[in-house]
């Protein structure tokens, strides 16, 4: 992470705080900025601005955890004044975080993007000059189709013995692990999605993804049977797809707890997420020769690098081009 100081000599424009520090009180003292700026009146505004522009629940409780945890850490420095000791006392976060906390590199690059928009957002500019450390990009994970169908297949039922709704929520968590395979779906869009965006005619889903672009994705012939008999059997007028055991849209934390249990279940020594099927569906599509332009718009991306990244292929798969392509 890089801490640069603008030159007197540039013209490039900093914009100030809307105030100027330190401020002394009346009996000659400096005032901590934590009087100064009500950080907990001001998240409480920044939070209900990210929800008006649709980001999702998931990141505005991501963003209101690290920042309600900066702001704790805050209250526990004893010399906060002015923007520089802002600025040392952030610092001092990111190696409490790295050092005490042992958190990735990618966790430190969200902590500094996340303080900082909200800095900004309330025209505080302390870390103006703090550039954004990178990031880490490892290679994600992906099952192969054996590992697939055994996941899946490990979702079982007997229609003699159990009951009907032990058999709606196995039929249901099939039907989970179906359609984030085999439509790459992220979690929130399975969790958000609704009856009337599917057309069972045409085998598409309308789906609202990040930012709130909308794209169509597709579904095969069993994801549709799974759901006309989970329609059938799960006796509710909800107008969201998958319900939890009590007909309230499921949560994706429950998604991601019940996908791990059948992932040990099936034998499969990988950490298994919802995201590891979205970029298993990506890379199986990117071995049977499809484009990596439609994966992209399969997949809802606006950035082809990002799908590239998402497709990475292995080895094997690298030989057997490399090896067709020779002279």
């Amino acid at each position: 992470m890089k801490f640069n100081r603008q030159s007197k000599s540039s013209n490039q424009y900093i914009p100030k705080s809307s105030q100027e520090l330190p401020i002394i009180d009346i009996e000659g003292n400096k005032k901590n900025i934590l009087e100064i700026f009500n950080f907990e009146e001001m998240l409480d505004d920044y939070l209900v601005d990210l929800e008006i522009r649709n980001y999702s629940r998931n990141t505005i409780k991501t963003y209101n955890s690290i920042l309600t945890t900066f702001f704790d850490y805050l209250k526990e420095e004893k010399k906060l004044y002015d923007d520089n000791d802002f600025l040392r006392s952030f610092k001092k976060y990111i190696q409490f975080l790295k050092r005490d906390q042992e958190v990735v590199q990618n966790y430190i690059y969200l902590v500094t993007v996340v303080i900082k928009k909200f800095l900004e957002f309330n025209k505080i500019y302390f870390l103006n000059d703090v550039e954004s450390p990178k990031r880490t990009k490892s290679l994600p994970k992906s099952l192969n189709k054996k590992e697939v169908e055994d996941l899946i297949n490990s979702v079982q039922w007997d229609e003699n013995c159990d009951s009907k709704s032990r058999i709606k929520i196995k039929l249901r968590d099939k039907l989970i692990l179906t359609i984030l395979y085999s439509s790459g779906l992220r979690i929130s869009e399975l969790t958000n999605l609704k009856i009337n965006d599917i057309d069972f005619e045409e085998r598409i889903m309308r789906i609202r993804g990040k930012g709130d672009k909308d794209r169509v994705v597709l579904f095969d012939e069993r994801s549709k049977e799974m759901i006309n008999e989970y329609l059938a059997i799960r006796e509710s007028n909800s107008e969201y797809l998958i319900l939890n055991k009590f007909n309230n849209p499921i949560s994706a934390r429950h998604i991601q707890t019940m996908i791990k249990k059948y992932g040990k279940k099936a034998n499969i020594n990988k950490t298994i997420t919802p995201h590891i099927l979205r970029h298993s569906f990506a890379t199986h599509l990117l071995k049977n020769g499809v484009d990596i332009r439609v994966i992209q718009q399969l997949l809802g991306h606006s950035s082809l690098s990002t799908t590239q990244i998402y497709t990475s292929v292995d080895m094997d798969t690298i030989k057997t081009i490399y090896d067709k392509a020779k002279m």
